[in-house]
C-alpha cells in the first residue's frame, strides 16, 4: 500500500528525449543519416526480443528478422493474427493527398498535435507524419485491399478532428486487413527461421543487467512453466490499459501488465491519466456484459448524431412510448453541428464524447437507461441511398443489428461514449528507447504521439510507423555497440532472480484462497475508474478513487480466489495477475489525474472548463509529460517531467465552432 503523502514527490532529474537538432522538417532525415549502422555480418550475432504481434509487434518483428536479426516474438494469443489490432475498423491516416483538398505532411502534423491539444512532443508528431504515406505504400505492396475510387486511385474519408479525407480503409476492417499484411511478413521470415515465435507465452518481468535490458521471464500458459529467454534488446509493443477500466471496447485479454513490469524496472509511465473515450460505442445494456463493442468513427461521415429537442420526448422514448423516428426534423437536436458548426458530427473524440454525456447528464438522453444518443443515417440514405451506405458501413450495420436486434437502416444506431484508447504509457525518448537501456517500447503501449487525446485513425497509423519505418532505424543507434557482448547465459543471478520473484507472487496468489473472484474485483475496480477516473474528474473524486483503489488492493490481495494449479493451464490465475497490475495502474490513473489541476484531451477535470463547458488548459503550469518513477513497492511514485516545447508552431485554445 502507498504511503499517503501531502504532495506529490518531484524530482527536477533531466529528461534527455534525444531530439535531434535542426529544423522540424530535417529532424528525422539528418538522424538517419548520422546513425550508426550494424553490418550485415555482425546482425546474425545480435538477438532480439519482441513482445506483441499487433500492428506494432508483428511489422517490428518482420522488419528487423529481414534486416538480419535474430528475433524471438512473442504473443499471449495461439497466433500472431489473434492480436487485438485485428479489431480496429475504420482506417490508417495519411497525407497523400489524393483528394486534392489541402492536405499535407505539414497539416497532419499539425492537426495530430491540435488534435492532442498540444501534449505531444513536436518532432515526434512530425516524424510521425512524415513516414506516413510510406505506409500506405508498404500495406499496398503486401496486397491491403484499400477501398479505391472508380479510376483505381486509393479512396479515401474523413475522421474526427481534420478538415481533409486523408483516412484510408478497408470498409470496417481495417485492422484486420493491415495486421494480415504485418502477418504475412512475418510469417515470411518465420518460415525462414530468421523469426522464432512463442505463441501463448506471456512475459511476465523483464531481467536488467548492469542497467540494460537483457531479456525476459516469460510464463508458457500451456503448460504454466516460467520460461528465461536472453536478447541483447528488448522491444514491448503490448498495447495499451484501457482494460483497467473492465468495461472497454478492448478484447478481454488485452492488459497492461507488460508497461507495469517495465515500470517497476525503471521505465517511466508518462501520462497515465490521458484515456480517451470513444464516442461511438454500443451502451452497456446489462450489469453481467464483459466488454463493449465499438462502432467505427467513420461512421459519423454520414451519420448525423442527434438527441430530442424536448426532456418529455426524451422521457416517452425511454418508457418506450416513442420511436425515434416519430420524431419530426424540427424536434431533433444535432448537438454537435449545433455547437461546433465548422467540425459538425467529425469533432475529435474527446470533444463528442463530453457532449455525448452532457445531454445525457442533462436528461435528454434515449435507450432504457438514458445512458444512450441517435447515430441516424436517414439523411445520408435519401442523398446517397441504401446500396452505398451499404458499401461502406455493411460490416458495420450487421453488427450492429446482431447486437441489438435493430435494423440500423431503419432505425438510428443509439451509441454512447466508452473507453477505447489509451494515450499515456511507457516513456520513450525520440529512439522509442524507455529510461531503461535496451529497452524500446512501441505502439499504443508507449506514451505515444498523440498528446492529451487520439485522432481517429491514427493509432494504426503510428504502430506500423514505429515498427516498420521507426524502429529499425534507431535500434540499431543502440546495438552498434552491443556486436562485443557474447550471448549470455540465462542461468545468471539476474535471471535467476526476476523467476524466483515471478514464483513468489504465483505462489502468494495461490495460497490466499479467499472468497472472490478475480473478475468481481476486477468489476469493482472498473466501476471506482469510472465513476471517479472516467470523463468527468474531479478533486473530491480522485481523491476517494485513491483510497478505493487501496481498499481493492487489500481485497484481492487477502480475499481473491485462483482455482486450479499454477503449474498448469490456469486462465484464472493469468487473470489474476493481470488484474494486479490493473490496480498498480489505476493508481497512477488517479494520481495523475489529481496532480494535473486542467483539462485537455482525455483528461477532463470539472473544476477547469470555459463557461461554454469546453476544457480549460494550463499551458504555464502543465506544458510536459508526467514521467513517474517507481520507487518499489509500499512507495509513494516519484513525479518528473519532461517539458514540451513548442519551436515551430504556436499553442492554441482549440477551436472546432469556426
Amino acid at each position: 500500500m502507498a504511503k499517503k503523502q501531502d504532495a506529490t514527490s518531484v524530482e527536477e532529474i533531466k529528461i534527455d528525449a534525444k531530439i535531434p537538432a535542426g529544423p522540424l522538417a530535417e529532424k528525422w532525415s539528418n538522424y538517419k543519416a548520422h546513425q550508426k549502422l550494424v553490418n550485415p555480418a555482425n546482425k546474425r550475432k545480435l538477438d532480439i526480443i519482441v513482445v506483441g504481434t499487433g500492428l506494432a509487434g508483428a511489422s517490428a518483428a518482420a522488419s528487423l528478422a529481414e534486416m538480419g536479426f535474430n528475433v524471438l516474438n512473442f504473443c499471449i494469443q495461439d497466433s500472431p493474427r489473434r492480436a487485438h489490432s485485428i479489431a480496429a475498423q475504420g482506417g490508417i491516416n495519411a497525407a497523400k493527398n489524393y483528394q486534392n483538398d489541402g492536405d499535407s505532411v505539414y497539416r497532419l502534423f499539425y492537426d495530430t498535435i491540435k488534435g492532442g491539444v498540444y501534449r505531444a512532443r513536436e518532432a515526434n508528431v512530425y516524424r510521425l507524419a512524415e513516414v506516413s504515406n510510406s505506409i500506405i505504400d508498404q500495406c499496398v505492396a503486401q496486397g491491403v485491399p484499400f477501398a479505391r475510387e472508380y479510376g483505381g486511385l486509393l479512396d479515401n474519408r474523413s475522421f474526427g478532428g481534420a478538415q481533409v479525407s486523408r483516412t484510408f480503409y478497408a470498409r470496417g476492417q481495417t485492422g484486420q486487413q493491415l495486421l494480415l499484411g504485418a502477418y504475412s511478413a512475418l510469417s515470411r521470415q518465420i518460415g525462414k527461421g530468421s523469426v522464432k515465435l512463442y505463441a501463448r507465452h506471456e512475459m511476465l518481468d523483464v531481467v536488467v543487467i548492469d542497467g540494460r535490458a537483457r531479456g525476459i521471464i516469460a510464463r508458457n500458459l500451456v503448460t504454466g512453466k516460467i520460461e528465461r529467454f536472453f536478447a541483447h534488446a528488448v522491444v514491448v509493443g503490448t498495447g495499451g490499459y484501457g482494460n483497467t477500466f473492465f468495461l472497454s471496447t478492448n478484447a478481454m485479454g488485452s492488459n497492461g501488465s507488460a508497461a507495469v513490469q517495465m515500470y517497476k524496472k525503471g521505465a517511466y509511465f508518462a501520462n497515465p491519466a490521458y484515456a480517451q473515450i470513444h464516442p461511438t460505442c454500443i451502451p452497456v445494456h446489462g450489469e453481467y456484459q464483459s466488454k463493449l463493442t465499438l462502432m467505427s468513427e467513420s461512421l459519423r461521415n454520414d451519420g448525423r448524431i442527434w438527441v430530442p429537442k424536448k426532456k418529455e420526448d426524451a422521457e416517452a422514448i425511454r418508457a418506450g412510448k416513442l420511436k425515434p423516428t416519430d420524431l419530426k426534423e424540427e424536434d431533433r437536436d444535432y448537438y454537435l453541428e449545433r455547437r461546433y458548426p465548422a467540425f459538425g458530427n467529425l469533432v475529435p473524440r474527446d470533444v463528442a464524447s463530453r457532449a455525448a454525456k452532457e445531454r445525457c447528464d442533462a436528461g435528454f438522453g434515449v435507450g432504457n437507461t438514458g445512458l444512450a444518443v441517435y447515430l441516424d443515417f436517414s439523411s445520408a440514405i435519401e442523398r446517397l441511398g441504401e446500396n452505398v451506405i451499404r458499401a461502406r458501413y455493411g460490416n458495420l450495420f450487421q453488427m450492429y443489428e446482431k447486437i441489438v436486434d435493430d435494423n440500423p437502416y431503419k432505425t438510428p444506431m443509439m451509441i454512447y461514449p466508452a473507453i477505447h484508447y489509451t494515450m499515456g504509457g511507457v516513456w520513450v525518448d525520440y529512439e522509442l528507447q524507455t529510461s531503461v537501456k535496451g529497452l524500446f517500447c512501441i505502439g499504443e503501449a508507449n506514451f505515444s504521439d498523440h498528446g492529451a487525446n487520439r485522432l481517429g485513425a491514427s493509432a494504426l497509423m503510428q504502430g506500423l510507423a514505429d515498427g516498420y519505418f521507426v524502429l529499425p532505424y534507431t535500434i540499431q543507434n543502440y546495438l552498434a555497440d552491443q556486436i562485443q557482448v557474447p550471448r549470455m547465459s540465462t542461468d545468471l543471478p539476474e535471471f535467476k532472480e526476476a523467476e524466483k520473484g515471478i514464483n513468489d507472487r504465483i505462489e502468494k496468489i495461490m495460497k490466499i484462497q479467499g472468497d472472490r473472484s478475480v473478475d468481481s474485483i476486477h468489476r469493482e475496480l472498473g466501476l471506482v475508474m469510472w465513476d471517479f477516473v472516467g470523463m468527468g474528474r474531479n478533486k473530491a473524486g480522485l481523491e476517494h478513487a485513491l483510497e478505493r483503489i487501496q481498499e481493492i488492493r487489500k481485497t484481492f490481495w487477502t480475499k481473491v480466489y485462483v482455482p486450479g494449479q499454477s503449474a498448469d493451464m490456469n486462465i484464472e490465475l493469468e487473470k489474476a495477475l493481470r488484474v494486479a497490475d490493473f490496480i498498480e495502474i489505476g493508481e497512477l490513473m488517479a494520481r495523475d489525474a489529481l496532480m494535473r489541476e486542467e483539462s485537455c484531451g482525455g483528461h477532463f477535470r470539472e473544476e477547469y472548463q470555459t463557461p461554454e463547458g469546453e476544457a480549460l488548459r494550463n499551458d504555464e503550469e502543465f506544458s510536459f509529460a508526467s514521467c513517474w518513477k517507481f520507487n518499489g513497492e509500499g512507495e509513494e511514485p516519484t513525479l518528473l517531467k519532461e517539458p514540451l516545447e513548442y519551436e515551430f508552431i504556436k499553442r492554441q485554445q482549440r477551436n472546432y465552432k469556426a
